[in-house]
């Protein structure tokens, strides 16, 4: 199974130039592309940096301090895999959509309805990214989570690895209410080291439960990334009729004037992104909003350069 086979084409150019780096510490000690932050620690030279005193003297290059009298450490870098686990909304509301067909996008589709929905977008967003990491070398893991997880491969960069990912994306239920405190709490419980965390999702939940979980993902020393996934019509509710609003998740059925309620939908709209933002930004964490009749290709290729350019243009 080759990625374009799952993948359009054009979203693997978009994503081609970046690597998925880590902003804080990615541990490991496997022959992956980046760079670790501890120095000092393995074979492959940095740079060298004066001494002073209280530097451990085994560090010291004789070498230099022979030819010119001079003090110098020699500093190292070590190459790391990164592991990346992304946890993927599978719950009822992410079975919406509106878009009626998807061009070229692969395999994806699930098939439940007519509409490209969330969760098709979601399994595209992480698709790209986990063909990406691998493609590093990176060990990646997928968890699809509704009131549980659901469905979840194991954690590796093996080559059939990305079977499996492919399989649990496409054979699995959209159902239920999501539990994204719990679906994080399993993944806690068998993650042993600092790593990359991506919760896709339409996060329609109160932000407490995100804060929550943020939380606890910090503490634990992991890197977060949030994708959030809303269609175009939860975007811009261009509605010129009334219509019933039936819940995604049980909740009872509505009958509105779209029109009138419109001004006011969208702008709490704007304040619950603004709000989720500063939620991410809070913990240091990032957050990117896709559109599901768009490409995943041109953002995430954004996000990417992003945290490059924050990291400086280095490696983790």
């Amino acid at each position: 199974m080759r990625a374009e086979q799952y993948l359009a084409p054009e979203t693997l150019a978009q994503l081609g130039p970046f690597e998925i780096r880590a902003k804080r510490i990615a541990e490991g000690v496997m022959s992956g592309m980046h760079r670790s932050p501890y120095q000092g620690l393995a074979v492959e030279f940095a740079e060298h940096r004066q001494y002073v005193p209280g530097d451990p003297v085994r560090h010291i290059d004789w070498k230099v301090f022979g030819r010119s009298d001079k003090i110098y450490l020699k500093r190292f870098q070590q190459e790391t895999n990164l592991d990346i686990h992304f946890l993927v909304d599978a719950s009822r509301s992410m079975a919406f959509g509106t878009l009626g067909t998807k061009e070229g996008w692969g395999g994806t589709r699930t098939g439940r309805t007519a509409a490209w929905t969330k969760f098709d977008h979601a399994t595209a967003a992480t698709a790209a990214m986990s063909f990406l990491a691998l493609s590093q070398r990176d060990r990646v893991s997928v968890s699809l989570f509704g009131p549980s997880v659901v469905a979840s491969t194991r954690c590796s960069n093996t080559q059939g690895h990305w079977r499996s990912v492919v399989q649990c994306l496409a054979t699995n239920p959209v159902d239920g209410r999501a539990d994204v405190g719990r679906a994080v709490d399993e993944l806690l419980a068998r993650v042993t080291h600092r790593s990359l965390v991506v919760l896709v999702s339409d996060f329609l939940m109160p932000h407490a439960r995100v804060r929550d979980v943020l939380a606890r993902l910090r503490h634990r020393g992991h890197d977060v990334i949030l994708v959030r996934i809303l269609d175009r019509e939860e975007l811009r509710f261009d509605l010129d009729e009334n219509a019933p609003f039936e819940g995604m998740e049980g909740e009872p059925a509505l009958e509105i004037d779209a029109r009138s309620v419109r001004e006011a939908y969208l702008q709490v709209l704007a304040e619950d992104e603004r709000a989720l933002e500063r939620l991410a930004r809070g913990f240091g964490d990032d957050l990117v909003r896709l559109d599901t009749h768009e490409s995943v290709g041109p953002a995430l290729a954004a996000l990417l350069a992003r945290r490059d350019l924050l990291r400086g243009g280095g490696a983790a």
